[in-house]
């Protein structure tokens, strides 16, 4: 198990904010259903994003790694790879060959992978089977169970979790999702279902949460050439037999990555964030409006997003829209002046951990005041906290919380488990220590 050692500095100085995982996920399936090459470029080769690239080659696209990009050649079709058993892990720009059922299809950890991709991989007309490791093995995946109920799709579970084996294929019709879930299975369906023979309707029972990942969604296949009608997030007309057309593609920073540094900037020093686009449809970019609402010095000077030295306030932060965002605003709200109430937050309780309980006990093991409630956090704000021995959950966003909130720490801050951030963020320790923090790694065990 990794661990590091953070000393209490403030961070200054100008980062690269990683590219989006949600749009790199979307691009790369987009490119790989499309027939052609395509390029995408500005890829970070997280745990999450290999996965997905994975099983878009079992499926038949072939992926090669380039520095900083992907070159994606699709077939325009969905189908088994003809090398069968023969899985090509893209990793630090070496290829390993691991002897795997040529229908077995390994999410590792990522959410976005399997939900995106169950519909998608229905399409070979073959039994497969999706499987996962650690906390994704018992997220929900009752949405698309109630689908295949009312299609007779033949599948199996262990209990509910995976691994999950499907025998039949979704046929067109009209879809009923809950969108207070995961908006994950609606992004799943749009871009399965206009590959069908026959038009398809998605009917959103509830109120949409999450809608700006919607966005993306909507956004990226627009770019591939696949037409959704959007009737205001209730109701999504598909036309069928629609086809992805081949297109480069250069992917955005990532807001919910930024999110931590615009934070180290506000809690002490002076933080440029580059690489963001400030017309980005992400919904995580509404941090820059929940800083600025806490009393943040947020300003964007040529292109350059800049987070100043603050005294912060508390306020109610609604995460409905927003849950990644959850652990560093708890980690602000702990940190500023009066009180903080974060609402809406029952499905950050159904991330790679509970994030809700997980940020609340992980802050008040240091020394803050958060109370946690069944959908909310209740916090009251401190000056310093004090240091100590932490845990990550084994979710990279409480690790990349906690790390930053060792900048307002009196003791220094060990993080255990401390590798987690690999799912989304590999480089996010080597990007804190060249703003200036001190860290110590090592392995135990």
């Amino acid at each position: 198990m990794k661990s590091v050692v953070i000393q209490p500095f403030s961070l200054n100085g100008k980062v690269k904010i990683p590219p989006s995982k949600s749009v790199c996920h979307r691009a790369i399936i987009a490119a790989a259903l499309s027939q052609g090459e395509c390029a995408v470029h500005n890829v970070n080769m997280s745990e999450d994003i290999i996965a997905t690239c994975e099983i878009m080659e079992k499926l038949g696209a072939q992926i090669k790694k380039l520095p900083n990009s992907l070159r994606i050649i699709g077939k325009g079709a969905i189908e088994f790879s003809n090398q069968g058993i023969v899985n090509n892990k893209i990793e630090n720009n070496k290829t390993t060959n691991n002897k795997i059922a040529r229908n077995e299809l390994e999410c590792n950890e990522s959410g976005s992978t399997l939900r995106f991709l169950i519909p998608i991989a229905m399409h070979t007309g073959e039994k497969i089977v999706f499987k996962g490791r650690g906390k994704l093995v018992e997220r929900t995946l009752k949405p698309y169970y109630e689908i295949f109920d009312k299609q007779n799709i033949k599948y199996t579970t262990d209990r509910g979790y995976l691994p999950l084996t499907i025998d039949g294929s979704f046929k067109p019709g009209t879809f009923e999702l809950r969108g207070n879930v995961s908006s994950q299975f609606i992004t799943g369906l749009l871009y399965a279902l206009p590959l069908l023979n026959g038009d398809s309707i998605i009917k959103v029972t509830t109120e949409m949460e999450s809608i700006g990942y919607i966005d993306l969604t909507l956004d990226i296949l627009s770019k591939f050439g696949v037409i959704i009608e959007n009737n205001n997030y209730r109701e999504f007309k598909i036309k069928g037999n629609q086809y992805y057309q081949k297109r480069d593609y250069t992917v955005e920073g990532d807001f919910s990555q930024a999110a931590f540094y615009l934070a180290a900037g506000v809690l002490g020093g002076e933080v440029q964030c580059v690489n963001l686009n400030m017309q980005s449809l992400q919904g995580d970019m509404v941090i820059v409006d929940i800083i600025k609402n806490m009393g943040g010095k947020i300003s964007l000077v040529d292109g350059i997003l800049k987070a100043s030295k603050s005294d912060l306030k508390g306020t109610i932060i609604d995460v409905s829209q927003c849950p990644d965002l959850l652990p560093i605003v708890a980690v602000l709200g702990a940190l500023s002046f009066g009180t903080t109430e974060i609402i809406n937050a029952s499905r950050a309780r159904i991330k790679e951990s509970d994030r809700v309980k997980a940020i609340a006990t992980e802050l008040n093991k240091i020394g803050a005041d958060v109370m946690e409630r069944e959908d909310s956090l209740l916090i009251h704000g401190r000056p310093w906290l004090m240091g100590g021995v932490v845990k990550s959950w084994n979710d990279h966003r409480i690790a990349m919380a906690m790390a930053i909130a060792s900048i307002r720490c009196t003791e220094k801050l060990t993080i255990q488990d401390s590798g987690a951030v690999k799912k989304s963020y590999p480089n996010f320790y080597e990007d804190f220590r060249s703003l200036g923090g001190e860290i110590n790694e090592w392995t135990m065990g």
